[in-house]
C-alpha cells in the first residue's frame, strides 16, 4: 500500500470511530431518559468515556488525514467546494458536540455529587437534567451533520 492508501484507509477508520462514539452516545441517552437514580446515571457516564476517546480519536483523524488527503491527492485540492463544505460540516459538528456534552455533564455531576454523598434516590433535578431539550437537540444536530459529512464524502459535489 501505498502512502494515499494509508491515508485514506485512516481517514475512514476514524470516521468510524466518530460514527461509532455518535451511536454509543444515542444509546447511553436512549438509556438514561427515564432514569433518575444517581447510580444509574453514574454507570451510564461510565460507559460514555469509551465514547470520549472514540470521539477524540475521530474528530481528530477525520480533520488530520482529511487535510492531509486533500493535500496529496493530486486530483482534489483543499479549496475544492466539497472539501470546504467537509471542513465547515466538521467544524459546526464539533460545536454542536461540545455544547451537547457541556450540558450532559451537568447531568453527570450532579449523579456523581448524589451518589457521593449516599443518596441513591431517585432527583427530580436529575430526571430533568438527564431530558434536557436542548442537549437532545443538539445530539441530534450532531448526528445529522455527521450524515452530512458521510454523504459529502461519498458524492464529492462538484468534483
Amino acid at each position: 500500500m501505498d502512502l494515499t492508501q494509508w491515508l485514506i484507509a485512516l481517514h475512514v477508520l476514524a470516521a468510524f470511530a466518530l460514527v461509532a462514539a455518535l451511536v454509543l452516545f444515542s444509546i447511553v441517552i436512549a438509556f438514561g431518559w427515564n432514569r433518575d437514580r444517581p447510580s444509574e446515571i453514574v454507570s451510564l457516564f461510565r460507559v460514555s468515556r469509551v465514547g470520549d476517546v472514540l470521539f477524540g480519536v475521530g474528530a481528530v483523524g477525520t480533520i488530520l488525514f482529511g487535510v492531509w488527503l486533500a493535500i496529496q491527492m493530486d486530483e482534489y485540492g483543499i479549496f475544492d467546494g466539497w472539501v470546504i463544505a467537509a471542513l465547515v460540516l466538521w467544524a459546526i459538528l464539533m460545536e454542536t458536540a461540545r455544547r451537547e456534552g457541556k450540558l450532559y455533564a451537568r447531568s453527570r455531576d450532579r449523579a456523581r455529587e448524589l451518589f457521593g454523598g449516599g443518596a441513591d434516590v431517585s432527583d427530580a433535578e436529575l430526571r430533568s437534567l438527564q431530558r434536557s431539550q436542548p442537549a437532545l437537540m443538539f445530539h441530534v444536530a450532531s448526528c445529522v451533520l455527521a450524515f452530512l459529512l458521510i454523504l459529502d464524502m461519498i458524492w464529492k459535489p462538484g468534483a
